[in-house]
């Protein structure tokens, strides 16, 4: 970070966003999506509003839910840019080796087999679970591994509570925003959209405020490299294609693994994975 300057990458997910709890809410092609697609962008906008008023320099918004084409670009704050569409190469944190100097995770969710709402890792269809350098992580502690190998660090999250007591953890440092509760997978309880932006502006705003008035208290640690990557397949029959990958060794009926030199190594082979895995949808 030079001087006083905040660049910031907002990365925002769909699945921590306060009102959304069934997943015909985060698949395209009705009307349900089309509700919570625009409660994401309102998240995101309240977000940017409170980074700015902070202080933040620019800010780059990437779409990190699905296809990464579900933020309403007309909607969506008009000092911000986008990174949309996909495949790109950095997935949910692309942007992140642009001169960023802080990240914002936006209605993210739990890990896969976590108690959260809508829980999962990248590809609820094909991975049960997903261990890095020994630690099991979902989507937060993966890409912020990845941004942190950027010298980046993760300075808020927002989701629901198990998403928070999950990644507390691996940035103590961070400022989160509890959008929702969770009672199971499809259930809990809500903020209304505009309480739950009510709460973003202000928290992001605090995490901001905090990264400029003292960046040194938010320490980048990468994960040492090489890290052994282990995924638990959700069926026999997926194993057996990831198994196909020559850097891949089979450890048990639906257990695979593979050494990655680096974190981004790692979420790129398990993005490559997850594009092989609809061939058995």
């Amino acid at each position: 970070m030079t001087g006083k300057r905040a660049n910031i990458l907002v990365s925002v997910d769909i699945e921590g966003v306060a009102g959304v709890f069934h997943v015909e809410q985060t698949r395209a092609g009705n009307g349900e999506y089309e509700r919570a697609r625009r409660w994401m962008t309102e998240e995101a906008n309240a977000v940017i509003r409170g980074a700015l008023a902070a202080g933040a320099t620019a800010i780059k918004v990437n779409d990190s839910h699905g296809g990464f084409r579900n933020l309403l670009p007309d909607l969506l704050h008009p000092q911000a840019r986008m990174v949309l569409g996909k495949p790109r190469v950095l997935g949910m944190m692309g942007g992140v080796d642009q001169e960023i100097d802080a990240v914002m995770l936006v209605g993210y969710h739990s890990r896969a087999q976590g108690r959260g709402i809508l829980a999962h890792t990248t590809n609820s269809f094909a991975f049960a679970r997903v261990w890095l350098g020994g630690q099991e992580m979902g989507e937060a502690g993966l890409y912020g591994a990845l941004a942190a190998e950027h010298g980046v660090p993760v300075i808020f999250g927002s989701g629901d509570d198990a998403f928070i007591e999950e990644n507390q953890p691996l940035y103590p440092h961070a400022v989160f925003a509890e959008t929702k509760k969770a009672y199971g997978a499809n259930s809990g309880d809500s903020l209304t959209p505009q309480q739950s932006c009510v709460l973003l502006e202000e928290r992001a705003r605090q995490a901001v405020a905090s990264l400029l008035a003292q960046p040194a208290s938010m320490p980048v640690l990468p994960l040492r490299g090489p890290l052994r990557c282990r995924l638990q397949a959700q069926t026999v029959a997926l194993a057996d294609l990831f198994s196909q990958l020559p850097i891949l060794e089979r450890s048990d009926n639906v257990t695979v693994e593979f050494d990655a030199p680096t974190a981004e190594y790692a979420v790129r082979v398990l993005n490559s994975l997850s594009a092989m895995s609809a061939m058995l949808r």
